[in-house]
């Protein structure tokens, strides 16, 4: 699949819920994770591959995970780290997110599930949640630097 590049309007929309929970689905996912893996990502939303849908995959720290129609709980603490987005070229910023997080979502079956995480794994829920609520790492981030961010991301995207 090919992903999804900002500023495309996908990327900025809440997706739609997951209603069919099928083969066709099975499938997307397959692909899905077939695509984070092969752009060496941790985390790939379905908007960032053109589907304005709420789902998400993710395997990072010994999570691997589906997630369709993800919802926060819970968020608490604080932890500092770089961020960074397939869709925004895997350019990186600082951004503080929570340190534990709470994700309730259903399965490829559609069985819901609920799942805590703590560090990268929890940014990953937080992360993936958000692309499935139309906003992107950059729209947390001072405008200051989201103005930075852009162009980098501009820069490198001419340099292709």
């Amino acid at each position: 699949m090919e992903i999804t590049e900002f500023p495309e309007r996908v990327l900025k929309e809440a997706g739609g819920a997951v209603e069919k929970f099928d083969a066709e689905l099975e499938r997307l996912v397959a692909d899905m994770f077939e695509t984070m893996y092969a752009a060496e990502g941790v985390g790939l939303a379905a908007p960032q591959v053109g589907l304005s849908l709420r789902l998400f995959v993710m395997d990072c720290e010994g999570v691997k995970l589906v997630a369709a129609n993800p919802e926060i709980l819970s968020a608490e603490g604080e932890q500092g780290g770089e961020e960074g987005c397939l869709s925004v070229g895997k350019i990186h910023a600082p951004l503080k997110r929570a340190a534990r997080v709470r994700l309730r979502a259903q399965d490829v079956r559609g069985e819901w599930f609920e799942r805590e995480a703590e560090g990268l794994a929890a940014r990953c829920f937080l992360h993936e949640t958000d692309h499935c609520d139309g906003l992107l790492f950059l729209d947390r981030l001072s405008p200051l630097r989201r103005d930075m961010v852009k162009k980098r991301f501009q820069k490198v995207k001419r340099w292709r």
